[in-house]
């Protein structure tokens, strides 16, 4: 059975991308939050990560497939 690919993304999978903190992850969600005028319980999609943060998708599904 295959695995659905996720579409959301969380702290520890930035920290896992970046080798920043995760407290890092913590605040760049926050900003991407802001900057797509979302509210806080409102989740950020792996697009949006992708798109202020110029990474290509397919290097982030891959890292976060691993």
């Amino acid at each position: 059975m295959k695995v659905p690919q996720r579409i959301c993304i969380y702290p520890k999978d930035i920290m896992r991308i970046t080798g920043k903190s995760e407290r890092y992850g913590r605040k760049l969600l926050e900003k991407i939050r802001e900057k797509n005028q979302k509210e806080v319980h409102q989740f950020i999609t792996i697009k949006e990560f992708c798109s202020y943060t110029g990474i290509d998708i397919t290097d982030v599904q891959v890292s976060l497939s691993t």
